[in-house]
This record gives C-alpha cells, sequence and structure tokens, in this order.
C-alpha cells in the first residue's frame, strides 16, 4: 500500500501486535518484516507498521495466511543458574530459550533473572498481559531466599521496610527477615515490589552483605512451588483468570471454563420509609366461629369440673360399702381376705393342725 495507510472505520489493533500475537515472531520483528514487504492486507503490501487491522482483515505473511490468534495462557518455569534471560545473546551465551521444551509456543518472560539467579519465571504468550505483571501498580510481591556472606544486622534488615536510597536511586519497602546464621553465611527472605535490576544484590551490598546465591520463590500468587529445576508447567486457564480478572480486556484464555465472568453490578437498594406505618385492623370475628369457641371452652370448663369432683365421689362410694351393725359399730373386712367386703371367709373357723 501506497501513501498513509490506517483504517478509518473502528479503532483496531497495530499490524505488528496482531503477528506477535498470531506466534511468529515479536513487534520488532513484525516491523522489519513490514518494511522488507514480506507481509499483505487485502491484497496490498504494507510499507509502514503503522496500520490498524480489524477482524475482516485478511493478512498474509511470506505468501501464507496469519495464523488465528492463540488464547492467553502463563507458564511457570525454574530458571536454572548460568542462563541469560534474552531472546537473542551478543555474547553467545546459552539462554533460556535454548533450553524450553520443543513443544512450547512461542513465549516472552515476565521480567527477566540475572544469569546466576535462579527459581520461579513466569513466561506468556501475550505481551500486553507480561507489562501489566510486571507494573508496579499491579501490587504483586517478589519473594526470594537469599545466601549471603557475613552476619546480617536485624536493626539494619528491619530499616528497609522505610525505602533506602542507594547511589542516587531511590528503593521501595524491602522486607527483609534473618532465618539462620550457618557459620560465615546466612540465610535471609526478601520482598520487594519493584524488581529494580540487581536491587537485591545492591541493597545487599549497602549493608555489607555479598550475595552468593539468589532464589526466586514466588511472584505475586504464583508460587515455584516442588517444580523441579528447568521445568515448565502451565497454569491452568481457570486460575489465571481469577488471579488477573481485573485487567481488561483479558477474556480469551481459552478453556473449557469458558470466558471469564463479569460480576453482575449490584442493583441499589430502595431508601428504607422510616414513616410509622398505620397499626392492623382487627380481624372481624364470624358468628359461627365464636358459637363454636365457646363451645370449646364449655366443653373444657365442664371436663376439669368432673376432674376435680372425681376423688370425692370414691371416698363416698368406699364409706357406703361399710355395714353398720346393730349396735352402730362398722364390719371390718375379714383378715383372711377372699370374700366381699363385711362377710366372713370361707372355713375361716377351721384351723390349720400344727
Amino acid at each position: 500500500m501506497s501513501g498513509p495507510v490506517d483504517d478509518t472505520g473502528p479503532k483496531g489493533e497495530r499490524i505488528a501486535k496482531r503477528m506477535a500475537r498470531a506466534g511468529l515472531c515479536s513487534r520488532r520483528e513484525a516491523e522489519r518484516w513490514i518494511a522488507a514487504g514480506r507481509v499483505s492486507v487485502d491484497g496490498n503490501v504494507l510499507e509502514s507498521p503503522a496500520f490498524a487491522v480489524l477482524p475482516h482483515h485478511r493478512i498474509v505473511v511470506d505468501g501464507k495466511p496469519l495464523p488465528e490468534r492463540e488464547p492467553t495462557a502463563l507458564w511457570r518455569y525454574h530458571k536454572p543458574a548460568g542462563l541469560v534471560t534474552t531472546n537473542r545473546d551478543p555474547q553467545g551465551r546459552e539462554t533460556i530459550f535454548d533450553r524450553l521444551p520443543a513443544g512450547l509456543p512461542r513465549v516472552m518472560t515476565v521480567g527477566r533473572l540475572d544469569l546466576t539467579t535462579e527459581g520461579l519465571l513466569l513466561l506468556t504468550n501475550d505481551g500486553d498481559l507480561a507489562r501489566f505483571l510486571e507494573l508496579p501498580s499491579t501490587g504483586w510481591t517478589r519473594r526470594y531466599r537469599v545466601r549471603v556472606n557475613g552476619r546480617p544486622d536485624e536493626a539494619a534488615l528491619a530499616r528497609l521496610a522505610d525505602g533506602v536510597a542507594i547511589d542516587g536511586m531511590r528503593y521501595g519497602p524491602v522486607q527483609a527477615q534473618l532465618d539462620r546464621q550457618q557459620g560465615a553465611n546466612a540465610w535471609l527472605t526478601i520482598t520487594i515490589r519493584e524488581g529494580k535490576n540487581r536491587e537485591i544484590r545492591k541493597v545487599c551490598e549497602h549493608l555489607g552483605l555479598t550475595v552468593n546465591r539468589l532464589i526466586r520463590t514466588a511472584y505475586g500468587p504464583f508460587q515455584l512451588g516442588k517444580l523441579e529445576t528447568g521445568a515448565v508447567e502451565k497454569v491452568p486457564a481457570r486460575v489465571l483468570r481469577e488471579q488477573v480478572a481485573h485487567r481488561p480486556g483479558l477474556s480469551d484464555t481459552g478453556n473449557a471454563a469458558g470466558p471469564a465472568r463479569k460480576p453482575r453490578p449490584k442493583s441499589p437498594k430502595a431508601p428504607r420509609d422510616k414513616t410509622e406505618k398505620p397499626a392492623r385492623p382487627a380481624a372481624k370475628s364470624h358468628p359461627r366461629h365464636d358459637d363454636r369457641g365457646r363451645k370449646r371452652e364449655d366443653g373444657a370448663s365442664a371436663k376439669a369440673t368432673a376432674e376435680a369432683t372425681a376423688p370425692a365421689k370414691k371416698r363416698s362410694r368406699s364409706a357406703s360399702m361399710l355395714r353398720l351393725k346393730p349396735g352402730g359399730k362398722p364390719r371390718t373386712p375379714s383378715r383372711s381376705g377372699g370374700g366381699k367386703v363385711g362377710r366372713p371367709a370361707k372355713n375361716a373357723h377351721r384351723r390349720r393342725k400344727p
């Protein structure tokens, strides 16, 4: 395409970014490919990377259609010491990309680790996600296990929480804790937020300590755990969405769980009416219901009266069972029993032989 090239419709995506997200190359490489005339859009060869593409555009690179955009993904990588965190090293040293598994797609690192630093390094295929996770405003901390030569002063370590200025460079709050002292060496746990170049080594040197081993154990919510040295493990898409759900535009993390769900907005509650409400009128009674109620009450009272008078009747009946003799003395029941009250027992006159 000759002349100024840009899309006049809705805002699209930069062509170099689209090519990088397809996994072909980096953005810088895409710009060089465009300048070399290797990229065309809808049959027109691009001359400048200042072009925004839309979903309906047909992009061809070296005569082949541009692959579909890959879902956003994140990997945990246990970087060994002695590898450079870069795509190409001018000095010819071995890089981490020389050691990555062959089946891994084109990825980029989230931040960097020094040549001799080992531990957790995050990899992603989304440049926007990588930049987002690197920002200090994201609020994710980086935790390290540090072995130093010397005897740390715990009071000096505590003062690092207020930040420190070294050679005109201001470093933010540093959380440093002494774990144990082993002869001439000591192990520390250090947590930082900014991750400036060689920050931990410079802070330790400022305290008179020399770092001889540095291991990153955590980056935000992601832990090194028991990941073997040199191993790579993909972060589940569901976990990725949960941890970076507040990042705008992250909805293509391709998983069976589906796209990220947006929280439902809460409906505003109506103001509570504090005015006194009139009391409810008493329910009208029905004549039939009143008659039934009175009958139940009458029946209950009659039953209670009968229960109260029952013991008295029992006593009077027992008294009437005692027959009086002509002399006026009552006849008592026989001691031998067996007969009716007032009658002698049968054969009571006979005595048993000894």
